[in-house]
């Protein structure tokens, strides 16, 4: 198992950017939105969250613009930035061909697997 948390762990970034491309949204409703898409698998704590969308905004990954009158309570909403879209993409596409090498490995074609 400890394998898997590194790799969710690992993903973190990729999963609120990928969130994100689907249109702006605050902290709170990220965590959400994630944990639906996941039908619960991946769920995000405020301790993870928001540390990881701040260094997010240092690397123009996404960018926060508050939302609210002055005085009053105000949300924090996300964007995913031009950046942040490039990220997406290339992480996405980064994912995709580990997870087909590693289920190629697991799972070998039947012209590839040896006869014993």
């Amino acid at each position: 198992m400890f394998q898997i948390q590194q790799a969710r762990r690992g993903s973190t970034l990729l999963l609120i950017l990928s969130v994100l491309n689907d249109g702006p949204l605050h902290g709170y409703a990220i965590m959400r939105e994630l944990e639906a898409r996941s039908e619960g698998y991946f769920s995000m704590t405020a301790a993870l969250l928001y540390p990881t969308l701040h260094q997010m905004e240092k690397d123009n990954l996404v960018e926060g613009t508050w939302e609210g009158d002055q005085g009053k309570r105000r949300k924090k909403i996300y964007s995913i930035t031009p950046r942040g879209k490039e990220q997406l993409a290339k992480a996405s596409s980064e994912w995709k061909h580990f997870f087909d090498r590693l289920f190629g490995v697991i799972n070998p074609p039947d012209q590839i697997r040896r006869t014993q």
